[in-house]
């Protein structure tokens, strides 16, 4: 083997171990994040009141209704109007409980986001973000 190829055999090998580094490095980041975010998750809770202000109802961070207030005016209302009522207020704290997860855990999100793909390591390699994303396998 000649003295250039050597060189460019070590070169590449650098690259790859600064790459691993920096892997490693955000991964125990986000480790570190983990424990906080799922404190946070897990204290999620997010209100929506209707429109009509029949119904205030709070859900957790899952969506799962844990509290419905209705107001005075709710007991002069028509059930099937009540139905609703509870039905608006319930999806928008479902959607403001979400927007609250995404939030939460963007920063871990965008930390695997930034890390390399296997390919961006060794060429040619499969990706693992390809065959980690459900929409490629129809679920």
């Amino acid at each position: 083997m000649e003295q250039w190829e050597r060189d460019g055999l070590r070169s590449t090998n650098f690259g790859m171990r600064n790459q691993v580094e920096h892997m490693l490095d955000t991964l125990a980041e986000q480790r570190a994040q983990i424990s906080e975010v799922y404190e946070r998750l897990a204290a999620v809770r997010a209100s929506a009141s209707s429109t009509d202000g029949l119904v205030t109802v709070t859900v957790d961070g899952a969506g799962v209704l844990t509290d419905v207030r209705f107001a005075q005016a709710a007991f002069r209302s028509t059930p099937e109007r009540l139905g609703k009522s509870v039905t608006e207020a319930g999806r928008a704290a479902a959607r403001s409980a979400t927007e609250q997860n995404e939030a939460i855990t963007a920063p871990i999100a965008a930390g695997a986001d930034a890390m390399p793909d296997l390919p961006d390591l060794v060429p040619g390699a499969p990706s693992l973000r390809d065959s980690d994303d459900p929409r490629r396998h129809g679920r």
